[in-house]
């Protein structure tokens, strides 16, 4: 018993710290109206990068970039959705029996940054990323400062996530 208990332990440790392990500055283009991502049916892994003092740079692929200007930004904003770890707990069940139905009680997070912007044609397009948690409280205010603009957030929760208030 004392075994079993302790796979379990270990098995919960690792994975509650999988994520961890995910780079900070990896982000995806999760759904909009962006023409680049057109055909996309899923998720497009990538990253942002926020270095350059004109543009929003969205890497994915094999070196692709997609730009969104600071300037074209009509809106920011910022949500977090809460979920059930429904796909571990069916895993560990599996492994370890009725047990693993205790990880249900854990929760994942996802982030959300949804950009609103008009392209080089002045047409209104929307840009929906998911990014990672670490970023939070370091892309934002960048966003902010180059654009001019205010992150609005969908909750309390997201605002205290973000600005740590």
């Amino acid at each position: 018993m004392l075994k079993i208990l302790s796979l379990i332990l270990v098995f919960s440790l690792t994975l509650g710290t999988t994520t961890a392990f995910a780079k900070s500055d990896s982000a995806s283009y999760y759904g909009g109206t962006m023409v680049a991502f057109k055909d996309a049916k899923k998720e497009v892994k990538g990253k942002l990068i926020t270095t350059d003092e004109k543009d929003l740079q969205f890497l994915y692929g094999k070196g692709q970039v997609v730009r969104i200007p600071y300037a074209s930004f009509l809106d920011i904003e910022y949500g977090q959705k809460s979920g059930r770890r429904v796909g571990a707990a069916v895993a560990t069940t599996i492994l370890l029996g009725p047990l693993g139905l205790l990880t249900l009680f854990s929760k994942k997070q996802n982030h959300f940054l949804t950009l609103g912007f008009k392209d080089d044609e002045g047409k209104e397009q929307v840009a929906v990323f998911k990014i990672n948690k670490d970023m939070v409280r370091t892309i934002l205010p960048i966003l902010e400062a180059r654009s001019g603009k205010k992150v609005e957030y969908q909750s309390k929760g997201a605002e205290k996530k973000a600005t740590g208030k």
